[in-house]
């Protein structure tokens, strides 16, 4: 049995998955990114292993991805994140056909084929007001831990109206509602509509087609798949692998790798 690796070098947090040759998750790891891209890579990919029980030669092929994906040092080729996001949806939800890719920095809209192949995208990667980090700006300033921001936001009834389009003034607008004696969950419900709002205009500019793939870390958030659900009018496919979907998606094209190198070989001009 040979194995096949992806690792997704985040801006935040770096993902690895080793999968077989059927394209099963056999090993999975996540670990901040920090400072030092390359050990990052490095640890998560070791974590992965030892997830899945396995040792580095057991495995043949390693793709890297995500903004650190050059970093990847011991891999043996690179893949941008889009085209792994895409693959690895297309993978666990064969009918997805539109992409909403939710990390720390940017946010993707990512329309795809049946093969997962990549039709259309556009991002938002100059204002991070769509992003995990506007999120982060609102755990700072409440003093909450982002695991709590979701279920804290649902319990919300009368959601604020949240104004800025910039992550530096986020936090200023947040206490400004807190000092005008709003309460922290319809502020954080106003947080998470306007996270939605935008993300969604980004949808539309490729089409947003059934069915919708929500990716990245944010996909944890509950209260954020509820407010996409909300903007759309759709549901949205989120799965327990949704965070590591690049990843995922980046073993998935080390597999195509291996089984390429099994074919065999045409000579030239000779019909079979």
């Amino acid at each position: 049995m040979a194995y096949a690796a992806g690792v997704d070098v985040g801006s935040t947090q770096t993902k690895a998955v080793v999968i077989d040759e059927g394209g099963r998750i056999v090993g999975r790891s996540l670990t901040a990114t920090g400072a030092n891209v390359i050990r990052a890579a490095e640890d998560a990919f070791r974590e992965a292993l030892a997830d899945g029980d396995l040792r580095e030669e057991e495995v043949e092929y390693v793709v890297g991805t995500g903004y650190g994906r050059y970093k990847v040092t011991f891999g043996n080729t690179q893949v941008t994140e889009i085209s792994c996001h895409g693959r690895g949806a297309v993978h666990m939800f064969p009918a997805t056909r539109t992409v909403v890719d939710m990390g720390g920095q940017d946010t993707k809209a990512i329309r795809v084929s049946a093969r997962g192949e990549i039709e259309d995208f556009c991002m938002n990667d100059k204002c991070a007001a769509g992003t995990g980090r506007f999120l982060g700006a609102a755990s700072s300033a409440l003093d909450i831990p982002l695991e709590q921001l979701g279920p804290t936001a649902l319990r919300g009834e009368r959601p604020v109206k949240i104004s800025t389009t910039c992550t530096v003034f986020a936090e200023t607008e947040v206490l400004s509602w807190l000092g005008k004696g709003k309460k922290i969950e319809d502020i954080l419900l106003g947080v998470h509509h306007s996270i939605a709002y935008r993300s969604v205009a980004l949808l539309w500019r490729t089409g947003i087609e059934d069915e919708v793939t929500f990716t990245g870390g944010v996909a944890k958030n509950i209260a954020m798949i509820a407010a996409l659900e909300r903007e759309m009018g759709k549901k949205v496919n989120v799965s327990e692998e949704s965070h590591y979907m690049g990843a995922l998606g980046a073993a998935l094209f080390a597999l195509d790798h291996i089984v390429a190198s099994r074919a065999p070989v045409r000579a030239r001009g000779v019909t079979p």
